[in-house]
């Protein structure tokens, strides 16, 4: 059967999702009016098949962690969504229920956090699937959350758990790691279900605002990111380990084999880190608990600069990593 047409595919699978500063996608661009006021706020992020998801990941799982990763960036900077621009690069075996699975998910994390699709761009390649997003947000003036502005005596912290998705990547793996056995079935499942599917934080942007100073959100591992907010603040810190915060399905596997380190280091959380003055917190913790969102007080910036990692009080000494393409 003949796949129909690029307008035809525009029409029936992603026109659903526009809102109407997309004008139906039957232009050549979007016309976005900003809040009154506000200062927009740009994102853009791309997932490849192979380096980001599995390629037999279920299509709705790829919809929304495409838009996830983006809305996650827009939270940490304390960003109202507005919309996002998709560019889609679609291998040649692609068919019309992979498509339209793709777009139910896509369509769900869009309706979820209040951000419609504005436009974009469906093209083939010889290549692996590649899905780029940008995504706008906004914020009132001059009130965007840097991620270079952390200062000596804030609290370090952090939403959600941490870990959960580098956990469930391993058990998406064909070989099946050693602290498996120690699961149970739901568990891993749940672990499996954090990798494919980013929480963004998108509610807590407006307490983020009023009670960070610096922000960032966790995609290439706590370590790491926690060190490039750090390097770029031109301060240092203390990590206390044991204070980072671990759900259930994580505890079980640190009771089968001590994968501490891979949880800090692992990527894909997609959790807000902050940088929070201790006179805010108490306001902030206030916010995220309203919310249903947990918040942890993992550690303190310090004006010297560096990493420090404590473990049982004694120092830590696995470099922080970060995840690379390069």
């Amino acid at each position: 059967m003949d796949r129909p047409g690029e307008d035809e595919l525009i029409a029936r699978y992603f026109a659903p999702l526009a809102g109407p500063a997309g004008l139906g996608l039957l232009d050549d661009a979007a016309l976005l009016s900003p809040p009154a006021g506000c200062d927009l706020v740009l994102t853009a992020d791309a997932v490849v098949a192979g380096s980001h998801f599995f390629p037999a990941d279920p299509p709705t799982s790829i919809g929304r962690k495409a838009l996830g990763v983006n809305l996650s960036d827009l939270a940490a900077k304390g960003a109202d969504p507005l919309g996002f621009l998709l560019t889609l690069a679609l291998p040649g075996g692609w068919t019309e229920a992979w498509l339209g699975a793709f777009c139910e998910g896509l369509g769900e994390s869009a309706s979820a956090h209040g951000c419609p699709l504005l436009g974009g761009d469906t093209v083939s390649t010889s290549g692996p699937l590649a899905i780029s997003i940008t995504a706008l947000g906004a914020v009132p003036p001059g009130r965007m959350v840097r991620r270079t502005t952390a200062r000596a005596g804030d609290l370090i912290c952090v939403t959600g758990t941490i870990g959960d998705a580098a956990l469930g990547l391993a058990l998406s793996r064909p070989e099946r790691p050693g602290w498996a056995g120690g699961l149970s079935a739901a568990q891993r499942d749940a672990l499996v279900d954090r990798y494919r599917h980013p929480r963004p934080r998108t509610a807590l942007a407006a307490a983020l605002r009023e009670g960070a100073r610096a922000a960032m959100d966790v995609s290439d591992g706590l370590t790491g990111d926690l060190a490039k907010m750090l390097r770029a603040g031109d301060v240092g810190g203390v990590l206390d380990l044991d204070r980072v915060p671990l759900s259930e399905p994580a505890r079980a596997a640190m009771a089968a084999s001590d994968v501490l380190d891979l949880l800090v280091t692992g990527g894909d959380d997609y959790e807000l880190l902050m940088a929070v003055p201790p006179e805010r917190l108490p306001a902030l913790a206030a916010a995220a608990a309203r919310l249903g969102i947990p918040l942890a007080t993992v550690g303190e910036v310090r004006a010297e600069t560096g990493l420090r990692q404590l473990r049982g009080g004694f120092a830590h000494t696995a470099a922080p990593r970060s995840f690379s393409h390069f």
